[in-house]
């Protein structure tokens, strides 16, 4: 996964069943900080739907604006994960249990945690429905419900996932069979994919194959691998100053990439694999795996597929700048449910939420939102156990690097950033809405900012 702001992810999963209900339910000791049990109102200043990255940042940056008991955020999950740490679970070289904590214990102080799932937006009321049939009213809406995981689009998954051989670092329920596979790999192909649709963090699905890279050659199992990166675009990365370096390293590695590829069929009790060529539509090659790990299919939860705030395809309609509603002005959206032509990262998350925080201010004075979004967003591509590619870009792909260094180089200080300092940064200073992305450590350090 992608990092926070030199930093990152890639954002929540969020389920994609539709449901209904809410009710004055009782709040836990973690739900409305100001009281130990509290039950829901039906009327918020601020209303956020989506307890991932960007909902907990902006509740937070929310709350010191409009005061304790004015802001809620709707969150059915008991447990908030910071899902960037996952590349290295399904690498083995960190424990699932350290990305985990309980949603109360990072919902803000004096913010309402309703615990319910939105079932549907009415902006032109200025209300949604939750479970239940129950409406819950708004001034302002913040919309940060995430990316949906389709594995059952692939045939044969998710049931797939009960044999051994494969695993998926997008999920908690796949990421350790990951690492399963990886130790459990004798002697074939390990192949790993990359979707035909839009992904939290582009970078992470070839990031858990250097790291099994770096860990048969650890293990004297690499001259028995055969490694594939299959993957759906024509491109190994998007951006050529960090595409270049990643295909200098695969081929000094000896990896073999595929483009145009895309996984269709899962036959988990023969070991197959199935893809469609895509540049031959209805034309499909099956390859034998000693070890697959699946990237899935993802897109905007249903609740936004057909709502009035989305676009044609379901992600919602934000002007890319200002991150506001392009038809309801007191609506607004970050993060990877949004239609911003960047990637779906937590770093992205962190720099948009810097400007949203800007942007809401103004509005809420009747003055038009000032602060631009650049498009920033970072991937630390991990290339070994030890290295790690720091990649930073903006909406035209350029580079937007915050050190005086060429971040295009493996550096074991990135990946001890990764590893070590980006979690400690993600609960500590981003949740709580004190980390707007690196954006001022780049402008002290001179770094060509136009």
């Amino acid at each position: 996964m992608s990092a926070i702001g030199v930093v990152s992810s890639c954002s929540r999963l969020r389920p994609g069943v539709r449901l209904r209900k809410l009710g004055m339910q009782k709040m836990s000791s973690f739900g409305l900080h100001t009281a130990a049990r509290c039950a829901a109102k039906d009327y918020y200043e601020v209303l956020v739907l989506g307890g991932g990255t960007g909902g907990i940042t902006m509740s937070a940056r929310m709350k010191r604006k409009v005061g304790a008991g004015n802001v809620a955020v709707v969150e059915p999950s008991k447990t908030h994960y910071y899902q960037p740490l996952w590349t290295l679970v399904g690498g083995g070289a960190k424990q699932l249990a350290t990305s985990a904590r309980p949603t109360g214990s990072v919902m803000p102080k004096g913010v309402e945690w309703i615990k319910s799932r939105v079932t549907a937006l009415d902006p032109d009321k200025n209300c949604v429905w939750l479970e239940n049939d129950i409406k819950v009213s708004y001034k302002y809406l913040i919309i940060a419900l995430g990316i949906s995981l389709h594995y059952e689009k692939i045939k044969g998954l998710p049931e797939g996932f009960h044999h051994p051989k494969i695993g998926s670092n997008y999920s908690v329920h796949t990421v350790e069979k990951t690492w399963k596979a990886l130790q459990d790999f004798k002697e074939g192909n390990a192949i790993f994919t990359f979707p035909n649709t839009p992904v939290k963090c582009a970078g992470a699905p070839q990031k858990i194959m250097y790291l099994s890279e770096a860990y048969w050659r650890k293990t004297g199992k690499r001259s028995k691998a055969n490694i594939m990166f299959n993957t759906s675009l024509g491109v190994i990365f998007g951006v050529k100053k960090y595409a270049d370096a990643l295909l200098e390293i695969i081929k000094e590695r000896n990896i073999t990439v595929n483009y145009k590829r895309n996984l269709v069929e899962v036959r988990a009790d023969k070991q197959e694999a199935v893809f469609e060529n895509l540049d031959k539509p209805g034309v499909t090659e099956v390859h034998q795996y000693e070890m697959l790990h699946v990237t899935p299919p993802m897109g905007p939860p249903d609740v936004l597929i057909n709502s009035p705030v989305s676009d044609e395809v379901g992600w919602v309609d934000v002007d890319k700048e200002t991150l506001q509603h392009k038809k309801y002005p007191n609506v607004f959206g970050i993060g990877d449910c949004t239609n911003l032509p960047t990637s779906k990262t937590a770093a992205a998350v962190a720099a948009q939420s810097g400007v949203l925080d800007k942007t809401i201010s103004l509005v809420m004075k009747n003055q038009l939102p000032t602060k631009k979004y650049d498009g920033y967003t970072s991937c630390p591509l991990v290339t070994g156990y030890n290295k790690v590619i720091l990649a930073e870009f903006d909406y035209n792909a350029q580079p937007l690097e915050t050190f005086p260094i060429d971040q295009s180089k493996e550096r074991v200080t990135m990946y001890h950033m990764k590893a070590d300092m980006m979690p400690f940064l993600y609960w500590n200073a981003l949740l709580k809405g004190y980390w707007g992305g690196p954006a001022p450590v780049r402008k002290l350090m001179h770094l060509g900012l136009k």
